[in-house]
């Protein structure tokens, strides 16, 4: 549309669309694994006019657009999943719920070979699908594989207001079954994951031992006695850095450009600016190029709105060795009502040229570690988070 009033008007059309809603999801004939597949070819190589978009400065493709691509494509197969072939137009509003994970088994991605994405809709619940995305990239006549993705999305009706339910999938091979179960077991480990989270339970003893040695090792012991030593008196060790220093953030104005279909601002594209921003951050930590090897565990709490300015704050949380565990906190700020409100956190693992310095919390809250000593559980939810990263890679 040329004008952002033409939008307002198809949104407000779309609201017909609600007595083409199933009342239950039996009424929906189910799909199989097959009928959402989907090849999508990015011609990098055979159209040389599209690569500058995807080009960064050390020649390689920009990983931040291939995010936004995912989203995309996994919107798409999900509006191929849930397809009516008697309706022109779907009453479903399909949106990204979580980027479950992104394991990358290439650290580069070469800007004048073609790539292709595969993917199809791999569990699905009552309103919510997941979908299993593959990116392969030709070389010497053959596609390699770059990434797997596992993205969750949700349906909702026309006004993106309420639940909808969508077609059941029925595996039909053993390894559709296998397939169907990993989605499962995907499923409870995310309600575990955030059974366990932080912001809802203390930290365990090994945890809360680990922040302590952390605490014991930064003291500042030449002061005279113990009776002196100050919680407040810390030494940074050897090839450290205080995470406080370990921080970058950025401003975004929501523009009309970034919008999607329903008027709000584009999941992939909140995804390219938090990864450039996170990327940055490593960066800047390590002291060389970083390379991403891993992206997990993003939530998409709530919209946000054409007009918003978006604050992105990205802190590196753990380090070891060559890896760099980056979180980014996602807000809007509304002008009018002066309030904040978190709309993402992005959890990425980065792996450097060369070994980076270790990340140390200043704050520290005793024996019992409370979430106002903010520093120390994002280092252990950091820890978490690349513990559970390197496990499968």
């Amino acid at each position: 549309s040329s004008h952002i009033r033409d939008h307002v008007q198809a949104m407000q059309e779309r609201k017909a669309l609600h007595t083409l809603l199933a009342k239950r999801q039996e009424d929906l004939p189910p799909r199989r694994m097959k009928d959402s597949y989907l090849e999508v070819i990015l011609p990098l190589g055979s159209q040389p006019e599209i690569r500058e978009k995807y080009l960064n400065v050390y020649n390689s493709v920009r990983f931040g657009r291939i995010l936004e691509d995912l989203d995309s494509l996994g919107v798409l197969i999900c509006y191929t999943h849930t397809k009516q072939e008697a309706q022109p137009r779907s009453p479903l509003s399909i949106v990204t719920a979580l980027v479950d994970k992104i394991n990358l088994c290439k650290k580069i991605i070469y800007p004048d070979c073609d790539i292709k994405f595969t993917g199809n809709v791999s569990w699905v619940g009552r309103t919510s699908m997941e979908v299993k995305m593959h990116m392969l990239q030709l070389h010497d006549g053959d596609y390699s594989p770059v990434l797997d993705a596992t993205f969750v999305m949700v349906a909702r009706d026309p006004e993106n207001k309420r639940p909808a339910f969508v077609n059941p999938l029925i595996p039909e091979t053993p390894e559709e079954e296998e397939i169907f179960k990993q989605g499962e077991f995907n499923k409870t480990k995310r309600i575990d994951f955030s059974t366990a989270s932080l912001l809802k339970m203390a930290p365990t003893a090994e945890e809360r031992n680990i922040v302590h040695d952390i605490f014991l090792n930064t003291l500042d012991t030449r002061q005279e006695g113990e009776a002196t030593v100050s919680f407040r008196s810390r030494i940074l060790p050897p090839n450290s850095v205080w995470m406080e220093d370990a921080k970058l953030k950025s401003l975004q104005i929501c523009h009309p450009q970034e919008r999607n279909i329903f008027n709000r601002i584009f999941g992939g594209f909140l995804m390219r600016k938090a990864f450039e921003l996170g990327w940055a951050t490593a960066c800047s930590c390590g002291g060389s190029r970083p390379f991403i090897i891993s992206v997990d565990d993003i939530m998409f709490q709530r919209p946000v709105e054409v007009g918003s300015l978006l604050l992105l704050s990205a802190q590196v949380c753990y380090t070891e060795k060559n890896y760099i565990q980056v979180r980014v906190h996602s807000e809007v700020f509304d002008a009018d009502t002066r309030e904040h409100h978190t709309t993402n956190i992005f959890h990425f693992t980065f792996i450097s040229e060369k070994e980076v310095p270790r990340v140390v919390p200043k704050t520290y809250g005793g024996k019992y570690i409370q979430l106002k000593n903010f520093k120390s559980m994002l280092y252990l939810d950091g820890k978490r988070h690349f513990t559970a990263t390197l496990r499968e890679i």
